[in-house]
């Protein structure tokens, strides 16, 4: 309980808290100023009907799920604006504000904390009274009728206007409260969640006229109905979910598969530097681009002198370790742009696109003198390490084994001469 506090305190000083709260409180003051100035908002209404859609709207709050996408669809619309054509908007701004404050609590029972729930439930109710006493009460301005008996050309406007303030001022605050919030940027204009709350608003404008005009069996009908239709929408559509998640979810899988696939065709086992598969494509496409555009490219082939002293001396799991460990220096001190691939046994190619024969060169003795300085005690006591390099350069009428075998060439030459050194080819 002593750690929870911190963690309390830390959830309501949270800037998204803050907000909640600050909109709860003007929510509160305006809708309270706005009752004073009306008169009582139920006046010639049954409180029980004012219950009903509180109870109406916390059903239609439950029938909401989240896309893959992230968006969130509600049925809620159907509540509020129904709400807002029956009892008129300060009543509506009670009841909604009342209904959007007490649905979130039933979230600590999946273990959110209570300082969260608290600031999702004023945050919601907050939001829900105001938009229900603005755009209701520019439906009013516009020639709307409370209660709503008819769809004529006198009301038509003020209902379009009704709807296009509640979408417009729900998204643009729910774009706020993710700005605030510091997460993902929430966009919520989605076509497919506008669609929704566009059916949703045209059902509401059903109940109303039902509600407003038919006798109590035909509106428990209607009810019964709707309530049978929105919970099997949303039963498929979270179907539809689940099984667009199983689809994302199946989709990765077999994207890394085929990554670790191709990993495993392209990659040396030991030292995950590539392998001369791969090597010997890239020297294909290097030997291409240099007879079509010029572009000069050198290559060297490296190998570790008297390795298989170490393997006998020392052990096959030491001289397995010097290779890794050699296959790291070489990355750590080639370009990005490099090609490094372990080329066979002890031996190593490096391609160097767009390097001349003189970087090349000094690239790869930077490389032996790093090998030689190092320390691979580590590894096995009294343990040394060189390397010998042949450097050569792509030359017009060279292809992929006539550059190979200039590099092997001098590769040979240092070893002749003595190991530990680089030889570069000098008829380029």
């Amino acid at each position: 309980m002593a750690g929870e506090t911190p963690r309390v305190r830390s959830l309501l000083g949270t800037a998204e808290f803050v907000y909640a709260a600050c909109l709860f409180a003007v929510a509160v003051v305006t809708v309270s100023v706005a009752t004073q100035a009306t008169g009582d908002p139920l006046a010639g209404q049954s409180p029980a009907l004012a219950l009903f859609f509180v109870l109406f709207g916390l059903f239609t709050i439950s029938t909401g799920y989240h896309t893959p996408s992230g968006a969130h669809v509600s049925f809620d619309r159907v509540a509020q604006i129904s709400c807002i054509l029956v009892l008129g908007p300060v009543a509506a701004a009670w009841v909604n504000g009342l209904a959007s404050l007490l649905y979130p609590w039933h979230r600590m029972a999946s273990g959110r904390p209570w300082p969260q729930v608290l600031g999702a439930s004023l945050h919601n109710a907050g939001l829900m009274a105001l938009l229900s006493l603005v755009a209701g009460s520019l439906y009013l301005w516009a020639g709307g009728q409370v209660p709503l008996l008819a769809l004529d050309a006198n009301v038509l406007p003020a209902l379009l206007l009704l709807l296009i303030t509640m979408q417009l001022l729900n998204d643009l605050a729910m774009l706020l409260d993710s700005w605030i919030s510091g997460g993902k940027l929430y966009w919520p204009f989605n076509g497919f969640v506008i669609s929704v709350e566009g059916a949703s608003a045209l059902t509401a404008l059903l109940v109303a006229l039902v509600f407003n005009r038919m006798e109590l069996p035909v509106v428990v009908l209607m009810l019964v109905v709707l309530a049978t239709g929105l919970l099997a929408l949303t039963q498929f559509a979270r179907m539809r979910t689940h099984l667009e998640e199983l689809v994302n979810e199946r989709t990765r899988r077999l994207r890394e598969q085929a990554d670790e696939l191709e990993r495993q065709a392209t990659r040396d086992q030991l030292t995950a530097l590539y392998n001369r598969r791969f090597a010997d494509r890239f020297l294909e496409e290097g030997v291409r681009d240099f007879v079509r555009q010029g572009r000069a490219f050198a290559i060297a082939l490296l190998d570790l002198d008297h390795f298989k002293r170490i393997n006998d001396h020392h052990s096959h799991q030491v001289g397995d370790e010097v290779l890794c460990r050699v296959a790291a220096l070489l990355l750590e001190n080639c370009r990005g742009t490099d090609m490094v691939a372990r080329f066979g046994g002890e031996e190593f190619l490096i391609c160097f696109p767009n390097t001349d024969l003189e970087r090349a060169a000094r690239a790869c003795e930077h490389l032996r003198a790093a090998l030689e300085h190092t320390d691979w005690s580590d590894i096995a006591p009294g343990l040394a390490v060189t390397l010998c390099a042949g450097v050569a350069q792509m030359r017009p009428g060279f292809d992929r084994s006539r550059l190979l075998r200039e590099a092997d060439q001098r590769l040979y030459a240092a070893k002749d001469a003595g190991r530990n050194r680089v030889e570069v080819d000098l008829a380029s």
